[in-house]
């Protein structure tokens, strides 16, 4: 992203590519019910930043988060 603030250019197939990824940045976060939306932007904006590796660090998280509350309640009960 850094490169393409100094420049002032972006190609188009990356800016469509950064779209997707904020797209499913959104998909994984929408359904997690815990998460403040403040943590959400901060997730998206993350994403906005490091795209790929930012993706990437939100995924694990999600993996993670959703291993321990399995872990917590293997039978789904509430």
């Amino acid at each position: 992203m850094l490169p393409f603030v100094v420049t002032g250019r972006v190609p188009l197939i990356l800016l469509a590519c950064l779209v997707g990824m904020l797209y499913l940045t959104w998909l994984d976060l929408r359904d997690e019910p815990d998460v403040e939306p403040t943590v959400k932007l901060w997730w998206a904006l993350l994403v906005l930043l490091f795209n790929v590796l930012g993706y990437a660090a939100l995924r694990l998280w999600l993996a993670v988060r959703r291993r321990r509350a399995d872990a917590r309640d293997p039978a789904g009960r509430a």
